[in-house]
């Protein structure tokens, strides 16, 4: 294994045992876009992932931010709640209930054309290790930001979505992209184990090649310990159970960079 690997897993693991963990410093995220699918329903953002966007909205709504939808487009739809009023005959208050659901049509931002949105604004720096993430044929691509979501990694796409600039994250996607690599492929959802291998990976990345490592040691921390509590470990423990994978992930990832790319 490469020594540089070693130590620098050695180190991050032995500061989460000793508890010297520096305040954590927020990322620098892009703000959340008012945007109309940030209010639908879980199932309909989920329709909207499938449909390969982060931002689809009605015809009209379109129109309304000086965008037009492209002829020939077609659209994909979601679920629309339909609501009656209705008023209380003794006190005569109006109250609303749900009658059912129709579907309605709406367009992906990639089939639309115009003004652009406030939001494409972000602009990724030049990450490290990005020509890693072009040979094994990933698009990394800026999104709209929100409060529960830093970044994504796609399988189906090939596909690494970040909605801030950190390095940490981009890292975190990566190493998702060369765990899969490694074992052939991923359980669905937010597994725990694997959530802990991309963080604590991405977190060696920081100090190895990547810069500011001190300002996200606080946040991979506190994210490898919610999921160390789902396992009922210690995140200590919970990174040396999964070391193993780490270091392969790592070593895959690092593969054709120079000892002296950076400090550990």
């Amino acid at each position: 294994m490469n020594e540089k690997v070693r130590q620098t897993l050695s180190s991050i693991v032995e500061r989460f045992k000793t508890g010297d963990i520096p305040q954590a410093i927020a990322y620098s995220m892009f703000p959340l876009p008012d945007t109309p699918s940030a209010q639908w329903s879980l199932l309909n953002r989920m329709m909207m992932f499938f449909a390969g966007t982060h931002d689809a909205r009605g015809y009209r709504q379109w129109n309304e931010v000086n965008r037009y939808v492209k002829k020939g487009t077609k659209a994909f739809y979601i679920l629309v709640p339909c609501l009656k009023k209705i008023e209380d005959d003794e006190t005569g208050e109006e109250t609303q209930i749900l009658k059912g659901f129709v579907c309605g049509p709406v367009f992906r931002y990639e089939d639309t054309d115009g003004e652009p949105l406030d939001y494409q604004t972000l602009k990724l720096p030049e990450l490290p290790l990005i020509e890693r993430a072009e040979e094994w044929g990933l698009s990394v691509k800026a999104i709209p930001g929100n409060y529960s979501c830093y970044g994504s990694y796609s399988s189906s796409r090939k596909e690494i979505a970040l909605a801030t600039k950190e390095e940490c994250v981009f890292f975190h996607e990566l190493a998702h992209c060369a765990h899969e690599k490694v074992k052939g492929v991923l359980k669905g959802g937010q597994d725990p184990l694997q959530e802990i291998v991309a963080e604590l990976s991405a977190q060696a990345l920081c100090r190895m090649i990547g810069k500011e490592a001190n300002d996200t040691l606080g946040n991979s921390y506190r994210y490898i310990e919610r999921y160390s509590e789902r396992l009922k470990l210690t995140p200590y423990t919970a990174c040396l159970k999964v070391m193993a994978e780490t270091e392969k992930v790592l070593t895959l990832i690092l593969k054709g960079v120079s000892n002296d790319a950076g400090p550990a």
